[in-house]
């Protein structure tokens, strides 16, 4: 997802009459696609989807069947399966972000895509702050502190590290160290607020 374009939601969803209806809440926020069954869903999914709203049952292949091959092709979107079927254990296993019970109401939609959003929002600022931390750590473990201390390029390296940790320190609600930031991603991966 581009800053200029919109998020691209795709609906799956079987019932033609309750896609429309999650198509005219969301189509004023994001680019909204459209599928009728599993196997068109899997065929409009893309790298530019980043949010998939998935009926669990569906004639032909069924939402679980679906969310196991996009968790296999690694696209990185989020899905959220909106079904009427009452979650079980079963659902343990499934690699869903979010999981909403029918009927639902236009602000509950539109409550869980902007979640699932920021959700990746959040997974891309880490990985980029991991990146950085384990440049870091690599210069620090094959360097000496003199040639540390001599480097403009190391000294840039620790400021923009320094200045990620505070951005996502005030993202995630106030982190003071490396185990409250661990704890506090361990939430968040876990579903819990702050």
């Amino acid at each position: 997802m581009s800053n200029s374009d919109p998020p691209v939601v795709l609906i799956v969803e079987d019932e033609p009459d309750v896609a429309e209806t999650y198509k005219l809440w969301l189509e004023g926020d994001y680019e909204v696609r459209m599928a009728q069954n599993g196997d068109e869903g899997l065929e409009l999914l893309d790298e530019t989807v980043d949010v998939v709203l998935l009926d669990r049952m569906m004639p032909g292949l069924s939402g679980d069947e679906v969310l196991s091959r996009i968790r296999e092709r690694e696209l990185g979107c989020r899905v959220a399966m909106v079904t009427a079927v009452e979650p079980d254990f079963d659902i343990l296993e499934m690699g869903f972000d979010a999981y909403l019970s029918k009927p639902i109401r236009s602000e509950q939609l539109h409550d869980t895509v902007s979640n699932l959003l920021e959700r990746s929002e959040y997974d891309s600022l880490l990985q980029d702050y991991y990146a950085l931390v384990e440049k870091q750590a690599t210069l620090e473990a094959t360097k000496s502190n003199a040639e540390l201390a001599d480097s403009e390029e190391y000294a840039a390296l620790k400021a923009e590290v320094a200045e990620m940790r505070e951005g996502l320190s005030d993202t995630l609600g106030g982190i003071e160290d490396d185990d409250d930031f661990i704890a506090t991603l361990r939430g968040l991966s876990n579903g819990e607020e702050n």
